[in-house]
């Protein structure tokens, strides 16, 4: 179930200018959908919301009206320069229901001495019930050796998700790091070729 609480108004305004206005009162606005029902347009408290978004894939309970339901945040609108949350798409899902989401890719252990890796895939789409919903899945590369491809069907996922992404994906690549030339090897290459 979700820890996360958040007291919504609802919103009678719309457009730029109310959006404005409902920021400048330390709110912010959202949309609520899903299951048939019409978009609900609301306001959510800006500092809660704002902490609450630092979880992937964090599952809200949106009391409006004395009604509750829970919702995942499936579009964020920030600020690019201010970094601030302007908008947010909240679904509205049910106990029980599986939902697709796309859950970041976090790297574990070190590779073979002398290697480095390379994440493809930040994240990885799974399906998983919304109650139950991973913050990250764990990827260990302890020991592998360069040349080695961990594909997105070899990760072990939470129980209950299943692979939406690609079985065939790579998604962490183990290799040797690149060694730029040093001036003496780059004199000593354009000496030993021929002239033309």
């Amino acid at each position: 179930m979700s820890d996360i609480k958040l007291v919504a108004e609802a919103r009678t305004e719309f457009g730029k200018g109310a959006a404005r206005r409902t920021r400048r009162n330390n709110q912010i606005p959202a949309v609520l959908y899903g299951h048939g029902t019409d978009p609900v347009h609301v306001a959510l408290p800006a500092h809660q919301t704002t902490l609450a978004l630092k979880h992937s894939n964090a599952l809200f309970t949106i009391a409006l009206d004395g009604t509750e339901v829970l919702a995942l945040a499936k579009d964020v609108q920030r600020d690019p320069v201010k970094d601030v949350v302007e908008h947010i798409d909240l679904l509205i899902v049910k106990k029980g229901e599986k939902v697709d989401v796309d859950v970041p890719v976090h790297v574990i252990g070190e590779a073979a001495p002398g290697t480095i890796h390379i994440v493809e895939q930040l994240t990885l789409s799974i399906q998983a019930l919304a109650t139950n919903l991973p913050e990250v899945i764990s990827v260990d590369i302890t020991g592998l050796t360069a040349g080695t491809v961990v594909f997105a069907g070899d990760i072990a996922l939470p129980e209950g998700s299943v692979l939406v992404t690609e079985p065939t994906a790579d998604v962490v690549l183990i290799t040797e790091p690149r060694v730029e030339a040093t001036a003496a090897e780059v004199a000593a290459e354009a000496e030993a070729a021929p002239l033309v």
